[in-house]
């Protein structure tokens, strides 16, 4: 900008509190923000030449990929910048590293240790090497997040080499002395819940380092999944950390949380995520990444930084609203909802494969419920925990088993945990709750089935 301030763009089309503290540091380094957002944000050829509004030096991309249904059109935007202008993490990383097994491909080629795992276009070459994975393997959709599209699967559950619309493959379970980690581990662990570490890295530097445990019940370490986090920072082999930075690097994101499990055999790295969120690391080491990427930002545009003053930047978590918020002007088209009605044709998903059902929506239940036969014809489970569901009928409430399946709305995937109940008397062998319907707005009229006579459940 001529006077040794920097305008640092973040691309990011969503509301996440990572993009707001990103914002926030930047103009606490004393720089100018900018929110790269649908309300303020064209690329204009004009006479040959390209222009991009509003004007910046340098873009962070936090576009969030794994659960956009088009990422292809968001890739092609990031690409634009990137073209233009200095881009961290920049789209032809982020493609790679939003697809779980590329991730893995790449990682392994660089000779990081990663865990054995199979892609197969086919589901019989997927199922011909189930046995090699040993009794327990895990299962999941190369594209995911939050946990979301991944079983562990026993050896004579037969799986599809697609989820949905989504590809599917088997990897190794990463355990130590019978259990995921059993016992004392070098990162503090008890052991006696899985866990994993989550190494974050901007630029070359190892920012913070956390554990992730899993809930009880449960083998996903994610957060949002209810797993809860502890600082991992000391005692950790310096190799690790290494580790750590040579995957990101290899990716060639610039910054990214590097999930890493301990074996019996050593340390694997398990993703590498570009869009990894902030909330549980703070919570666990009292760092935020958002100064550091700030900071990398501003150089990677020329400018310098004070580097005290990031550190003492990340002591606090700022993700309020930023001053830099663009406001829609004029008469801006606003996105109206997605309608479902009462009844809505989807297509359910387990580790076996998919069935189109016509579903009934109910927005009085928390969760989605689906039909013990509809459950084994597609694999659903295996079975996370057991709940207890109230109705009307019983009043006291039963207690039901809970799966994760993936319920195909139009050309949206939602992966949840849905009970599993003796529906054969009802009409419809899958239930929407709110957990499905929180996307959508439903329309009571409109019917999937109307032309079918139904009684009330």
């Amino acid at each position: 900008m001529g006077d040794g301030t920097y305008r640092v763009g973040v691309l990011s089309l969503h509301n996440s509190k990572e993009t707001k503290a990103i914002l926030n540091a930047v103009e606490d380094l004393g720089h100018q923000p900018v929110w790269l957002r649908e309300e303020n944000t064209a690329v204009d050829i004009r006479d040959g030449t390209v222009h991009v509004e509003p004007e910046v030096d340098v873009v962070a991309n936090r576009l969030l990929l794994s659960n956009t249904p088009q990422p292809s059109e968001e890739l092609g935007l990031a690409s634009i910048f990137a073209e233009l202008l200095p881009t961290l993490n920049p789209p032809d990383a982020t493609l790679v590293a939003m697809h779980k097994f590329a991730t893995a491909a790449t990682l392994a080629d660089a000779d990081i240790p990663v865990p054995d795992a199979l892609l197969a276009l086919s589901s019989d070459r997927l199922n011909a090497d189930r046995e090699r994975f040993g009794e327990e393997a895990v299962y999941k959709t190369a594209i995911g997040t939050h946990g979301g599209g991944t079983w562990k699967v026993g050896p004579d559950d037969p799986v599809n080499a697609e989820v949905g619309n989504r590809r599917a493959f088997l990897q190794q379970m990463i355990e130590r002395d019978g259990g995921s980690a059993s016992g004392t581990s070098s990162d503090g662990s008890d052991g006696k819940r899985h866990h994993d570490l989550r190494v974050y890295v901007v630029g070359d530097q190892v920012i913070g380092t956390m554990a992730r445990h899993a809930a009880e019940g449960e083998w996903r370490t994610n957060v949002a999944l209810g797993g809860e986090v502890s600082d991992a920072g000391d005692g950790l082999p310096e190799g690790l950390l290494e580790t750590a930075v040579r995957a990101a690097d290899e990716v060639g994101l610039d910054y990214a949380g590097v999930d890493i499990v301990e074996g019996e055999d050593g340390y694997y790295v398990l993703e590498v995520n570009p869009t990894a969120g902030f909330k549980g690391l703070f919570q666990a080491t009292g760092i935020s990444p958002a100064p550091y990427i700030a900071k990398l930002a501003i150089e990677r545009a020329g400018g310098t930084v004070d580097d005290e003053r990031v550190r003492d930047l990340s002591k606090t978590l700022d993700d309020s609203v930023p001053a830099c918020k663009p406001r829609p002007e004029g008469r801006t088209k606003t996105t109206e909802p997605v309608v479902v009605g009462y009844t809505e044709e989807v297509v359910v998903t387990g580790t076996r494969g998919s069935e189109r059902v016509v579903a009934k929506s109910d927005t009085g239940a928390t969760r989605t419920s689906i039909d013990t036969g509809l459950a084994a014809t597609i694999g659903a489970g295996p079975i996370k925990d057991i709940t207890r569901v109230r109705s009307g009928s019983v009043k006291k409430g039963e207690s039901r088993p809970v799966v994760d399946i993936v319920v195909g709305v139009g050309g949206t995937q939602h992966t949840v945990t849905a009970s599993i109940q003796d529906r054969s008397h009802m009409d419809y062998p899958l239930l929407l709750g709110r957990d499905v319907l929180e996307h959508y707005q439903v329309d009571v009229r409109k019917r999937a089935d109307a032309d079918e006579a139904t009684s009330e459940e």
